[in-house]
């Protein structure tokens, strides 16, 4: 089992390349089989996670499935995750929350800090819940895919995480936003109905916007604030 802490490029290079040219599937039977419970699916139930999930139940249906709740989702998105849990019921779906609610955030840091350091308020709410789960596995999953962003061009199947001291595992890479779809109506998934009205990545209410046709699908995330990442891949 590669591990953060004995990992070699060398080796991440090996397998990277013996997973070339394998399924989506294959690569997540690979991670459960070199892993089992020591890997987790941070996942934000996007369109990529939805995909993620059923892949990932049909491997594992036991599997732990991280998100974080930093509660302010779309009502769209919590109703989402009500009918995953419906619909994989062995799934062990956890809710990570930040340590302050919006009120003791407001308390401590200041009101709307999404938009006086949204920087700050992704680290409250979704850096520092993320880091204290993955200190609990040896590895994780994400469903980053080389077409997102030129920030998610270079990313491998098997990568070696600086920002969590873990090994991040990332299965739909080669995946297109039309594969993401085909696959979600040929299976006829659960999806966040907000995809529907030009969201093709959702957040938080406050960081969100919605997308114009030909733009980047993550241009409509931190709109006008100098980001385009929360911080949890870089």
């Amino acid at each position: 089992m590669i591990t953060y802490e004995t990992l070699e490029p060398a080796e991440i290079n090996e397998v990277n390349e013996m997973l070339e040219g394998k399924s989506a599937r294959d690569v997540i039977r690979w991670s459960y089989d070199n892993y089992g419970d020591d890997l987790v699916y941070a996942c934000s139930f996007g369109a990529e996670g939805i995909v993620l999930i059923d892949l990932i139940s049909k491997v594992k249906p036991d599997a732990t499935i991280a998100f974080l709740d930093t509660d302010f989702h779309f009502k769209e998105t919590y109703e989402l995750i009500d009918r995953v849990k419906e619909r994989y019921p062995s799934l062990n779906i956890k809710m990570l929350r930040p340590k302050w609610t919006p009120e003791e955030q407001a308390e401590q840091v200041g009101e709307r800090l999404w938009e006086t350091n949204p920087d700050r308020c992704c680290a409250i709410r979704k850096l520092e819940p993320l880091e204290n789960e993955l200190s609990n596995y040896h590895a994780w999953m994400s469903g980053l895919r080389r077409e997102q962003s030129p920030s998610r061009k270079n990313t491998q199947f098997v990568n070696q995480d600086n920002r969590f001291n873990s090994v991040k595992i990332c299965p739909l890479i080669h995946w297109t936003w039309d594969d993401v779809w085909m696959y979600i109506k040929a299976f006829d998934l659960p999806y966040n109905e907000l995809h529907d009205q030009n969201y093709p990545s959702i957040g938080c209410i406050q960081c969100t916007s919605q997308v114009l046709e030909g733009d980047d699908l993550r241009s409509g995330r931190w709109s006008g604030q100098g980001k385009s990442e929360c911080g949890l891949h870089k």
